[in-house]
């Protein structure tokens, strides 16, 4: 049990590294021919080979739900499954809305007010994206774990198996029914949970993931690098989607290292891997409030091989402070749960 624990926590920790990561090197990404070339690609490597931070997530989200055997209970499922996440982004889209129409030159109510009218189809903020596509997901679930527990392990990996095709069909822009965005990201859910519960710690499969993984991340970069060079402008086209294969196997090879080195850790570096892990739902929420006046106020200049590296340790290091202040009080800890 220990080493489920922190596999989990790790995993949490280093998707939430990954995540400010990506938001901290947006000014650079459309700096083709503006910015110097090593500055550019640099900050676009860093973004091809982090894409799969959000979907370690759901990864992490499909091993622990589809793996609780336990009857369903619909009241407790909406009350402290769906509810859990759904107030909070609720809470958060308003401030976020609020937090939009403000830039270096001041507070203008009518973009705050024009991206709260747009909020049903587009987040309030960017890095809420991502509860638009895992919210729906909760509805998924409970018809996945009556699959889980109805069916052998065999149906589940056909299952999953037919799911990672239409991956490779969407990146190569073969297009049909199963490009529809919620059975992209359904597939994440069993495998999630067959990487926790179906495949074993052996060394020749953790090396398969890694070569796999690596081989995707290393295909992506150049992918996304050189179309922009061809393109003269940054272009990334399905490459940086959450829902393609080559994303499907970085995630996979992340979730299987730290599943393997779970145990490795000292009991002090445990520690402190899960208080991080149990705030990475602030971390992810809080730290674009960190980022905003590198943004508004241009503080990004510099190579991003140290400005990065900079503003995740600044923009992380401030959520968490923020969300552990906020996790004290019983009146607040439920927006950051």
């Amino acid at each position: 049990m220990r080493e489920r624990v922190l596999f989990f926590d790790l995993l949490r920790c280093v998707a939430a590294v990954a995540v400010i990561a990506i938001h901290v090197l947006a000014p650079y990404r459309d700096g083709l021919g503006v910015i110097p070339f090593d500055h550019w690609v640099t900050a676009v490597s860093v973004n091809s080979v982090t894409r799969w931070a959000v979907p370690v997530f759901i990864l992490i989200s499909g091993a622990l739900m589809l793996s609780d055997d336990r009857p369903f209970n619909a009241s407790y499922y909406v009350r402290r499954r769906l509810g859990k996440v759904l107030i909070p982004f609720l809470v958060w889209s308003l401030f976020y809305a609020y937090l939009s129409g403000w830039t270096a030159q001041g507070y203008d109510p009518e973009v705050s007010k024009e991206v709260l009218k747009h909020s049903p189809e587009h987040a309030t903020y960017y890095h809420l994206g991502f509860f638009y596509y895992f919210i729906p997901l909760y509805f998924v679930v409970p018809f996945l774990q009556l699959m889980v527990q109805r069916l052998d392990t065999s149906a589940i990996v056909a299952f999953t198996a037919v799911w990672l095709v239409t991956t490779a069909c969407y990146l190569f822009r073969i297009d049909g029914p199963w490009s529809h965005e919620l059975w992209l990201y359904t597939g994440y859910l069993t495998l999630g949970y067959l990487l926790y519960k179906k495949v074993p710690l052996k060394g020749w499969i953790i090396t398969t993931f890694i070569l796999l993984g690596s081989a995707a991340l290393v295909w992506t970069v150049f992918m996304v690098v050189m179309n922009s060079i061809e393109a003269d402008h940054y272009t990334v086209g399905r490459w940086l989607s959450y829902k393609t294969i080559n994303v499907v196997l970085a995630a996979s090879m992340i979730f299987m290292c730290c599943k393997h080195v779970g145990n490795v850790f000292s009991e002090r570096t445990q520690r402190i891997i899960s208080f991080i892990s149990k705030h990475s739902l602030g971390i992810y929420l809080l730290h674009p409030i960190f980022l905003w006046p590198m943004k508004a106020y241009g503080w990004y200049q510099g190579h991003p091989v140290w400005v990065i590296p900079l503003w995740v340790v600044l923009s992380g290091a401030g959520a968490l402070c923020v969300s552990w202040l906020v996790s004290r009080s019983t009146k607040t800890s439920w927006l950051l749960p």
